[in-house]
């Protein structure tokens, strides 16, 4: 990986991040982060891969069989940008499916940060440099993921308990969770100088979406990684970091804001009416299913400030204030329904979201009412 198609996608990707952060900031991001999922990669047999080289400045190189058995470094004259540093954020599937790729590309940060360039056309090299000074080990580190056997980054544990204060916590325990480093050497080892110094100079984050079925709002592996990494580096910087997204499935190779994507995805599935009611007649699967979405509205609230009110007034009226929408799921699945009128109380406790005192009153009534019937408590 990547394959011809993917590694021409990947370019293409890679430049209209760059061009769009030209176009907003005035400048050449320094860093950005992309996220290295296993399925993805192997679904588009490597489009990330392509993003992450045309953002460094390199290309595939094989041998003779047309198997890649290196990442060159092209001459920046034929780059036609500088070679923008990369946090390669690994998933533990694609951290431990792909071991030898990880390695070529550890090779490569190694070489780009070794380079004779100047600093201005090689930000690798420019913050190498930095935490070389620094004495810090292994300052070509760039590939990150959790502890060598251990998977997640338990932000998404911690939000389906309710157990955190803010989405500086969140960003925390992401970051606690990251800071392990894979490459030719490194199985593991903690390299927190180099993830700190990737994540006050991040500047974007790019992560590619590979099934039409599950999106951002689906499951919580988005919000736990990528929402996690956003409010991570967002609290390293003391700013807004932009978090863009690009379907593998679809021709369009337009990175599309994480914001307007959330937007998207409500709007025709959470708040559809076709798409609640074949859940609701689904019975206790399709009751849990919303739940979940409500459990990831307040993942999203807390790792990238998505705070829509509308959403969840909406999300209110139509699964909980709905008298007949309310008894089928609470006779299909109590659990569930608990949890989704709970979740809407949660927001409001967090200063997500402010309904009128009557709605508020309601929420309250069946939750106690649902909490109850669960508990087997008869008055």
């Amino acid at each position: 990986m990547p394959s011809p198609a993917a590694y021409e996608r990947g370019r293409e990707i890679a430049r209209k991040i760059i061009e769009k952060h030209v176009e907003e900031q005035g400048n050449y991001p320094e860093t950005v982060a992309v996220m290295l999922w296993g399925l993805d990669a192997i679904k588009t047999r490597g489009e990330s891969i392509g993003i992450l080289l045309e953002l460094v400045g390199a290309e595939p190189l094989k041998e003779g069989t047309g198997r890649i058995v290196r990442y060159e470094l092209k001459p920046l004259a034929d780059v036609g940008h500088p070679r923008i540093d990369v946090l390669g954020n690994l998933s533990g599937i694609f951290r431990d499916s792909f071991v030898n790729i990880i390695e070529l590309l550890d090779d490569l940060f190694g070489r780009a940060a070794d380079a004779d360039e100047p600093e201005s056309e090689n930000f690798i090299r420019k913050h190498a440099l930095i935490l070389q000074g620094q004495g810090v080990q292994n300052y070509s580190a760039r590939l990150f993921s959790n502890p060598a056997g251990d998977f997640g980054s338990l932000v998404n544990d911690r939000v389906v308990d309710g157990s955190w204060e803010s989405g500086d916590e969140l960003g925390k325990t992401w970051e606690s969770r990251n800071v392990f480093s894979y490459g030719r050497k490194d199985k593991g080892e903690a390299r927190p100088e180099v993830l700190t110094q990737l994540l006050q100079g991040c500047d974007r984050i790019i992560q590619e979406i590979d099934s039409v079925e599950y999106g951002l709002t689906d499951i919580q592996e988005y919000y736990a990684n990528t929402g996690g990494l956003k409010k991570a580096a967002e609290k390293q910087r003391g700013k807004k970091v932009n978090t863009s997204f690009v379907e593998s499935f679809s021709q369009d190779t337009t990175p599309r804001n994480l914001e307007d994507l959330l937007r998207l995805e409500y709007r025709t599935k959470l708040l559809n009416p076709k798409w609640a009611n074949a859940m609701v007649n689904q019975g206790s699967g399709g009751a849990y299913e919303i739940s979940q979405r409500m459990t990831a509205l307040i993942g999203w609230g807390g790792t990238a400030d998505f705070t829509d009110g509308w959403v969840y007034d909406q999300a209110a009226d139509t699964y909980a204030l709905d008298r007949e929408m309310a008894q089928k799921l609470r006779e299909a699945n109590p659990e569930a329904f608990r949890n989704i009128v709970g979740r809407m109380l949660e927001a409001n406790g967090r200063g997500f979201w402010l309904p009128d005192a009557d709605k508020l009153q309601q929420l309250r009534e069946l939750y106690e009412l649902t909490d109850e019937k669960i508990e087997g408590v008869t008055v």
